[in-house]
């Protein structure tokens, strides 16, 4: 028979004595992906649409871009990363190719990592019409929904587009990294459905920025978004970095 003094001495003998704070570990069989936003890429002109590719503007990276694809090779180069993705737009490949010529890896093409598609706004000119302030692109906003735009993307597609490739990549390479190349759009819905939060709670990430999900097959996990440390220098103060 155990008594109570028994008990205590049980638990006293495997109770640490002292217990630090729990950093994540990134579980068994999960994979790390490294979402990176595309370059700049060039301006929009009213007078020139960016040529399509499958429907989709496909502008090149303009020399800031460029420079903003050499800073995220610096910054990953030390990283352990299996496998480069990138969508079927440009963009994407240009930024990738310093870190692929980096650390020897031959970025894979997917489809479905491309940009939310845009429908009649497509080939920059979502970019002019928020800038002029078309009642259309301020219900987009409002709404939170890209298919407000006559013939864009139905968004519940958008989000099962997102969830399906990432769950397909992440299912490759289980207890790796991976480094993902794709676009604004799509990194903001990425990191909406692994919070279940608003649909655009996460736009704006900056070009060249890195944000970080872990795939696990019962749960993502966000330990980063819009990482842009290596693109800028360190600031001087905390007052300096807000302004």
């Amino acid at each position: 028979m155990t008594t109570a003094s028994d008990e205590a001495a049980s638990r006293a003998t495997t109770t640490p004595t002292e217990v630090r704070q729990h950093r994540f570990v990134r579980p068994p069989g999960a994979t790390s992906l490294l979402l990176v936003r595309h370059g700049e890429s060039a301006p929009a002109r009213p007078d020139a649409r960016f040529a399509l590719v499958d429907g989709q503007g496909d502008p090149e990276l303009t020399e800031e871009g460029h420079g903003q694809g050499a800073k995220v090779a610096e910054r990953l180069a030390a990283e352990s990363i299996a496998a480069i993705y990138v969508s079927n737009l440009r963009r994407t490949s240009e930024t990738a190719a310093p870190l692929a010529a980096r650390i020897g890896l031959e970025p894979v093409v997917e489809r479905d990592l491309r940009e939310v598609h845009l429908g009649e706004w497509e080939g920059g000119l979502l970019r002019i019409r928020v800038v002029e302030g078309d009642p259309l692109a301020r219900q987009l906003y409002l709404e939170e929904r890209w298919d407000v735009i006559p013939g864009a993307e139905v968004s519940d597609d958008f989000a099962r587009r997102v969830r399906d490739v990432l769950t397909a990549i992440a299912a490759r390479h289980p207890d790796q990294t991976v480094a993902v190349f794709t676009h604004g759009a799509f990194i903001g819905r990425a990191l909406a459905e692994a919070t279940s939060s608003r649909p655009f709670a996460f736009g704006g990430a900056d070009n060249g920025s890195i944000s970080h999900l872990v795939l696990t097959p019962d749960r993502w996990v966000v330990r980063a978004f819009n990482d842009t440390a290596h693109l800028y220098p360190v600031f001087t103060s905390v007052a300096e970095a807000l302004t």
